[in-house]
């Protein structure tokens, strides 16, 4: 199945950067800390976590299928302070073998992917017995007020604009449900100031694989 949405992934590429300079660049720090051995990440993007691994990954398979954002992500592999292999692939349909991988990343996708279900299974499937799932994520939030805000944009532009992108889903939720054990969770709002929009509060956390 082919994914291409070519507008959101210009303007993606520059927002990412953004973010970054915003603090995002901390959270991505925080992400893949401590990590070791084989490590899949799931729909890498622009590459953008790639500067952030730590020396004792031994390699990361980068899952992307947006085919501009994945043409960046393969320049920017090289550069890169661990091996990386760039794949092309779906968050439903890994090109990884069962229980491969010692790490499985999720960062600001389990908000596009057209079922968490499926892909949870997916990351489950490939991650050996005691592995980690890192998540960072938007999410549902915690006030009523800004849930209804959410459930508007998700049932008009939001998802049209950015991708598929929704801002309502219980992301934490559906790891649980997946079969994963959640041991580390932080909740924030990011941007940390201003008005919070729909994608505001955030999750940041490990899972394992029991």
């Amino acid at each position: 199945m082919a994914v291409s949405h070519p507008i959101f992934a210009r303007v993606f590429a520059r927002a990412s950067v953004a973010m970054d300079r915003a603090g995002a660049a901390a959270h991505r720090r925080r992400l893949v800390a401590g990590l070791r051995g084989r490590v899949v990440e799931v729909g890498a993007g622009n590459g953008r976590n790639l500067p952030h691994y730590p020396p004792t990954v031994t390699g990361v398979v980068a899952v992307e299928p947006e085919p501009r954002l994945r043409a960046v992500l393969r320049a920017a592999a090289p550069d890169a302070p661990v091996p990386v292999t760039v794949a092309a692939g779906l968050a439903e349909a890994l090109p990884v073998a069962d229980a491969s991988a010692d790490a499985v990343v999720l960062s600001l996708v389990l908000c596009s992917v057209p079922d968490q279900a499926v892909a949870l299974r997916e990351a489950r499937r490939v991650l050996q017995p005691g592995g980690q799932l890192r998540f960072y994520e938007h999410v549902v939030a915690e006030t009523p007020g800004l849930r209804r805000v959410q459930r508007v944009a998700d049932a008009t532009l939001w998802p049209l604009c950015c991708a598929g992108c929704h801002t309502a889903r219980d992301t934490v939720a559906a790891i649980r449900a997946a079969g994963f054990t959640v041991v580390e969770l932080d909740r924030f709002r990011f941007p940390p100031t201003g008005v919070p929009g729909p994608a505001a509060p955030h999750v940041l956390g490990t899972a394992v694989r029991p």
